[in-house]
């Protein structure tokens, strides 16, 4: 098992780095597994178990309890511009946008979608309640309850990271937060 401290936050790290966390992730998961890195999202219609590591960083969870479908995001900022540049889900205005897009793309309707959010430290934020951690999670709670998207379940902020792991047969998570070492 990988051990970390409060000053270590695997979801800033190069995509080099985090190798290790999506082989534990994928071990973790035990399924058809996909890693999510920041900035990306994915969804399936088909039993697949989504994990990923946040630290300020968030994430969330849509599942379509009728239509057994479920998508992940994972972002880094909560605001950026429309056009984003390269990597445009590396923001929650967007990320979140497109998600429930790809959801509604594979049939989902909002009415039957629930809705979980994660991540959000603040590890070094001498303010966390504005830090990036959590202007990340204001953004995500901002965004279910304007779509009208229940909130089914919440684990945000602290000073740790988190290994997140969505399966979107059932849409169930599991969530380990890293200790000290």
């Amino acid at each position: 098992m990988i051990k970390s401290n409060t000053n270590f936050n695997p979801a800033a790290l190069p995509a080099e780095y985090m190798r290790p966390y999506e082989k534990e992730c994928a071990s973790a998961a035990e399924a058809k597994s996909h890693f999510l890195y920041p900035g990306q999202i994915f969804v399936s219609r088909d039993g697949a178990k989504i994990s990923t590591i946040l630290g300020s960083c968030a994430a969330i969870c849509l599942w379509d309890s009728r239509k057994r479908i479920g998508g992940m995001n994972h972002y880094l900022l909560a605001e950026g511009p429309m056009g984003g540049g390269p990597t445009p889900n590396r923001y929650g205005n967007i990320a979140n946008m497109s998600l429930l897009n790809q959801m509604q793309g594979m049939g989902c309707e909002v009415k039957d979608l629930q809705g979980k959010i994660f991540g959000g430290a603040s590890a070094f934020a001498a303010d966390p309640d504005n830090s990036l951690g959590a202007q990340n999670v204001k953004l995500a709670e901002e965004f279910l309850e304007k779509m009208r998207i229940p909130l089914m379940l919440m684990d945000v902020s602290g000073k740790r990271g988190r290994r997140l792991i969505f399966n979107t047969a059932d849409g169930t998570t599991t969530l380990r937060v890293f200790e000290k070492s």
